[in-house]
């Protein structure tokens, strides 16, 4: 009598030759924490044990006292970047972390008025940072472009000097105009002055919304601020009828699923609702948001996703190539980088498969 020996394991290749691009990362919130000790020792700045000990911090957003200590922790780590060559190395550091995980293309998410005191101004850091962008894109391969995003806790005007910011560098490295922080403040209708502005310079419109609110709340960002892009709108999925509005105007989500556990939308990860989203036909591009506070970069997204939902390669494969098909990259770019997509599939690229 014979037996029949055990079938072998499914090859599994690994996520971090995947091409991919990287649509949700923020500014500060991309800085290595290496990087952050690094700075705060050498300028005698104390952090709490939240960024030392004990990161990655434990952190929640179910109430405002949890999202004001995300943000204290936020605007500490913001507090390190003193001088032109620390900026520097912070965008030079992402964009090698972002090649590290098989990133081709980078939209960065700044809000310049966060660091106008101490850089000259907001059209002297915005400046900088293009000057940044150019030499690590350079230095690394990856292309890198900019969103500039207002803060909905500040004035809607000044939402509005920073849409004219961004117009006035369209088509120099600035691709897109956001709305961020926390989308339980504010009246989301007060900014749609300042998304007007960027319409008309033909910005790409990618504000927040859909993560600590609901889906009413991406109905408002929707139909007040006319969104291309939704920064999260993964709470879409609770609505089918907003969730297939959200399909057929083909607008792009940008999912980010360790923060979203992290702060608490989502007890764990395989809460994530990725696999509803993909099923009813959305484009979802992964993003790391704040690898800093979050402990998580691009890859470590698709590695969780694939761990908590069980996804084949290539469905891993399709979410990649949506990344690019939602990103502002040029043409020709993202059509090499989609037939990169397809080699790595296909088992031909380098480093593609693994036991």
């Amino acid at each position: 009598m014979s037996v029949d020996a055990p079938a072998p394991r499914a090859r599994r290749r690994p996520l971090a030759t995947l091409p991919k691009a990287h649509l949700h990362l923020h500014f500060t919130g991309s800085m290595r924490h290496e990087t952050l000790l690094e700075l705060a020792e050498r300028d005698g700045i104390v952090l709490p044990d939240a960024l030392v000990s004990e990161w990655p911090p434990q952190l929640s957003a179910a109430d405002e006292k949890g999202w004001f200590r995300f943000q204290r922790l936020y605007d500490v780590a913001r507090s390190v970047l003193r001088t032109e060559d620390d900026v520097r190395r912070l965008v030079r550091e992402a964009a090698e972390d972002d090649v590290r995980d098989g990133g081709r293309w980078l939209e960065i998410q700044v809000d310049p008025s966060g660091y106008a005191a101490r850089f000259g101004g907001i059209t002297p850091f915005t400046d900088l940072v293009l000057d940044c962008v150019r030499d690590a894109s350079e230095r690394t391969g990856l292309g890198i472009a900019v969103v500039v995003a207002a803060n909905r806790t500040r004035h809607p005007l000044d939402a509005r000097t920073l849409a004219r910011l961004a117009a006035q560098y369209a088509g120099r490295g600035v691709v897109g105009f956001g709305l961020s922080n926390d989308e339980r403040r504010g009246s989301t209708a007060d900014f749609a002055p300042a998304f007007r502005i960027a319409r008309r310079a033909d910005l790409m419109l990618a504000p927040h919304g859909g993560e600590l609110r609901g889906p009413d709340h991406v109905r408002a960002v929707l139909d007040e601020l006319q969104a291309d892009r939704l920064g999260h709108g993964v709470r879409s999925a609770e609505d089918p009828a907003l969730l297939e509005r959200i399909v057929e105007a083909d607008i792009p989500l940008e999912v980010c699923p360790v923060s979203n556990v992290s702060l608490g939308v989502y007890p764990d990860l395989s809460s994530v609702p990725l696999p509803a989203l993909l099923e009813a036909g959305a484009t979802v591009a992964l993003g790391a948001d704040d690898p800093l506070l979050f402990g998580s970069r691009l890859v470590g997204q698709y590695t969780t996703m694939r761990a908590a939902h069980g996804l084949s390669d290539e469905q891993l494969a399709e979410l990649a190539r949506m990344s690019f098909r939602a990103s502002r990259a040029p043409e020709s770019d993202r059509r090499r980088w989609l037939a990169e997509v397809d080699a790595w599939l296909a088992g031909s690229g380098p480093g593609t498969m693994s036991p």
